[in-house]
């Protein structure tokens, strides 16, 4: 075989075996890129109100709150729940908020909590419903690490806490003792 006969099957060998090699790579990379992101103003939509109450002791609005991960990755969740007596306010009608935040939201994972709103008038049916909620994801060096946010308990069961805390201490009659 001749010299120049020899060179071009190696380019070609050479050439075929790069083919069965980078191909199925190329298309591995493509086909397995980063997932779609989502736009920034869709938290709304992860988040849910399940329960609008008056608790029967404290007279306040708890709603509770269901958040779905719809993000791909973990993050945390600030939420901000409006009370009102209608769903649909007028044009000056705000009713009270309650702000709170979720940390530690795994991708497709549900959480749940409850928000503690205002004392509510005996006679009116409140109306809870979520007034904004905005996605922030972990810091990548905290899941790089492992790390998870510390659980907290919600402003619901701190606020619960502080009731018995206060009916559970000795009424006086007042502050300079008199």
């Amino acid at each position: 075989m001749s010299a120049l006969k020899w060179q071009g099957w190696l380019v070609a060998l050479v050439f075929v075996a790069g083919l069965l090699v980078f191909a199925p790579l190329g298309l591995y990379v493509w086909a397995g890129g980063r997932p779609a992101v989502r736009p920034a103003g869709a938290a709304p939509d992860d988040v849910r109100i399940t329960d609008c109450r008056i608790d029967p002791a404290s007279r306040r609005v708890v709603a509770s709150v269901d958040v779905v991960n719809g993000f791909p990755e973990p993050g945390a969740y600030v939420v901000t729940v409006e009370f009102r007596e209608q769903p649909v306010p007028g044009p000056a009608d705000r009713g009270p908020q309650a702000l709170v935040k979720i940390p530690g939201v795994r991708p497709a994972a549900t959480e749940r909590t409850e928000v503690l709103g205002p004392v509510w008038p005996p006679a009116a049916t409140p109306w809870c419903g979520v007034a904004a909620a905005e996605f922030a994801p972990d810091p990548p060096f905290a899941r790089s690490l492992g790390l998870r946010p510390r659980p907290r308990a919600s402003n619901a069961g701190e606020a619960e806490m502080a009731l018995r805390a206060i009916q559970s201490t000795p009424a006086t009659s007042s502050p300079s003792g008199v």
